[in-house]
């Protein structure tokens, strides 16, 4: 669960209802969370998040969007991540013989001047650079990792091997090997 520091006196919008905004707002094209506040009104949005269309109070703005995107820390970050591992070690009902681990930097440009947004020369863009760990076998995702820049293959390396120890340790662990 993502920490929610806010006084709870005034809240208006839960971090809920604040995700289901950002989700759908991305899912119909709007990537920007500027996009909040055209958007805020739109009896469609407000549907998916869980208000009347016509008469429900209105969703999140910009700038609260804004503080919603940039609350989580590194930790909570890297928390979300090692979920992802656990939901693909669970999706298998018994242990695979192999697993292929596909790398994939995806470009995702900036407009404007977005936190932790950095110049690729590549791109030639200001951009971000998640990083998508799939099963290359399956296609299935097996996580996700926000990172300033395109790494190197042995720090790519020691980054997932960070993250996927614990969980590769614990499922050796169960098995008695």
């Amino acid at each position: 669960m993502l920490p929610d520091p806010r006084d709870a006196r005034y809240v208006q919008h839960t971090t809920e209802e604040l995700l289901r905004q950002r989700i759908f707002q991305i899912a119909a094209g709007y990537e920007d969370a500027n996009d909040s506040d055209s958007l805020r009104h739109d009896p469609i949005v407000k549907m998916v998040v869980g208000r009347l269309p016509e008469t429900g109070a209105p969703l999140a703005s910009q700038p609260t969007m804004t503080r919603f995107e940039n609350r989580p820390s590194r930790g909570d970050l890297y928390r979300m991540a090692e979920v992802f591992v656990e939901q693909f070690i669970r999706s298998y009902a018994e242990e695979p013989e192999v697993v292929v681990l596909d790398f994939d930097d995806t470009e995702d440009r900036v407009h404007g001047k977005q936190e932790r947004a950095v110049f690729n020369g590549y791109y030639d863009e200001y951009c971000f650079l998640p990083l998508h760990v799939y099963e290359g076998l399956s296609g299935r995702l097996i996580t996700t990792i926000l990172k300033p820049k395109v790494l190197p293959g042995k720090q790519a390396l020691a980054l997932v091997r960070r993250l996927l120890r614990p969980k590769i340790s614990e499922f050796v662990r169960k098995q008695g090997l």
